[in-house]
């Protein structure tokens, strides 16, 4: 394998490659290598970054023991390095660049070669793996929210709505808007363009209710891959859009008056035998399999949301007053639910899970819902009634409120223990806590405003 990829480096006429490997953020951190250094490095291990890239907060911070985070039996201050491997499955040209250069995303390990507990890509396969012991195999399809806006240099300032080929504003709902899209084809043109030539199969772009606010979905397909996809599109969309003198976002909830931005992720279950959709029954329509999947994601996925919600920001959408689900609740094409059957069709029958915000990392994400429909599966668990009406509006969430309540259920329950290492469980709370500590640390407008002469 490392022969053929010499080669296709060569047939490239590849000058650098990006060794690019995901932190628990979904932040792409990694390495910038001539050729020939690469080449050199793959025979003798030498592609190497601290482990703490692992520790570390979205604001560039560590959650090290200083700061309320990891003690030294979980994390090793002497900040030991890892080894990068490059999976060769995931060779692009990086089509926006003028000299010929090449991103691949690398496996974390440890120097005696053991996986990293803490990345990414590890964490899914180690679900996947538990599906394959059982002779299953999940297929999801991620479909992923973002804003286009106005570039931002200053963060005092709100985000702004950009102005489209026409030359105004977006005004009002444009839901499904086609006109509305067509106001930044340029843009949209690139990122096909580019998807294209990655290998990024994204499918449907359809406009979402908030002003230039756009939705992608993907082809649905094997689970790490599609993490793989959408880690990869995000960096290419928010390149493309600065191409055209715009700022692309997959922040949770970007703009006050505007709706947040979901990553909803379409999930089946089929059988490696045969290959059957064993979500379908034809006597029960939902077969007793996926009725235990569904429990699952009603039981676990609260005490997930350090996942699903992974962001202070993450909770401003869940519990604005627009049409993100803050429930558990599941139903047959009912879209304010937080778990939506599509259709009851053998062939495309599955769950999808509106819960999520597109700020989570991909790879986590599909984790934690298929994890958390292993442990329905495997412990039987029952799901509630289906959802027949609007529960839009229902104020008793079933979901934890903001970031300390999510930290708390997470860490704290002996089945996560079971799928995820102990490890992964405190680390992602150590560094949601220090995040979460930093952000009440910061004083707000809205504090000036109404503090400064009143109180």
């Amino acid at each position: 394998m490392t022969e053929q990829f010499k080669q296709w480096l060569k047939e490239n006429s590849i000058t650098e490659v990006e060794c690019l490997v995901p932190d628990l953020g979904g932040i792409a951190r990694g390495k910038i290598l001539p050729t020939n250094k690469f080449i050199k490095g793959l025979n003798e291990d030498s592609h190497r970054l601290p482990q703490s890239i692992f520790i570390q907060t979205i604001s560039g911070g560590y959650a090290t023991e200083d700061d309320g985070g990891l003690p030294p039996e979980v994390y090793n201050p002497t900040d030991i390095d890892v080894i990068l491997r490059p999976d060769f499955n995931t060779i692009r040209v990086i089509p926006w660049y003028k000299d010929p250069t090449a991103q691949v995303i690398c496996d974390a390990v440890n120097l005696n070669g053991s996986a990293v507990l803490n990345s990414s890509r590890h964490v899914l396969r180690k679900i996947l793996k538990m599906y394959d012991d059982q002779g299953y195999y999940p297929i999801v399809s991620p479909e992923v929210e973002f804003y286009l806006v106005k570039p931002n240099p200053d963060a005092d300032y709100p985000l702004e709505v950009p102005t489209g080929q026409s030359g105004r504003q977006e005004t009002g709902k444009q839901a499904f808007g086609i006109d509305a899209v067509n106001e930044f084809d340029n843009l949209f043109e690139d990122v096909y363009n580019y998807c294209e030539e990655q290998k990024i199969e994204i499918d449907t772009i359809n406009h979402e209710s908030g002003s230039a606010q756009m939705e992608i979905n993907f082809q649905h397909g094997d689970p790490l891959d599609l993490a793989d996809q959408v880690f990869l599109f995000k960096r290419t969309l928010r390149q493309s859009a600065i191409k055209h003198k715009l700022y692309a976002t997959f922040m949770a909830k970007p703009m006050e008056n505007q709706p947040g931005s979901s990553l909803h992720l379409h999930q089946s279950l089929h059988n490696k035998k045969n290959g059957k959709n064993i979500f379908f029954n034809k006597k029960n329509i939902l077969s007793n399999l996926m009725k235990n999947y569904i429990g699952g994601l009603q039981e676990y996925t609260p005490k997930l949301m350090p996942i699903h919600a992974p962001n202070v920001n993450s909770y401003r959408r869940l519990f604005a007053t627009w049409d993100a689900p803050r429930n558990t609740k599941w139903g047959i094409g009912n879209r304010s639910c937080g778990f939506r059957i599509p259709s009851n069709e053998e062939k495309s029958m599955r769950i999808e899970n509106r819960i999520s915000g597109s700020d989570t990392n991909p790879y986590l994400i599909i984790a934690a819902n298929l994890a958390a429909g292993y442990l329905g599966i495997k412990n039987k668990i029952k799901p509630s009634q289906e959802t027949k009406k609007s529960v839009f509006d229902d104020k008793k969430s079933s979901l934890p409120k903001n970031m300390e309540e999510a930290i708390i259920l997470f860490e704290n329950d002996e089945d996560l223990l079971e799928v995820f290492s102990q490890k992964f469980i405190r680390t992602i709370a150590a560094i949601r806590r220090v995040e979460y500590q930093a952000y009440l640390k910061v004083i707000s407008s809205w504090e000036r405003e109404y503090l400064l002469l009143n109180v």
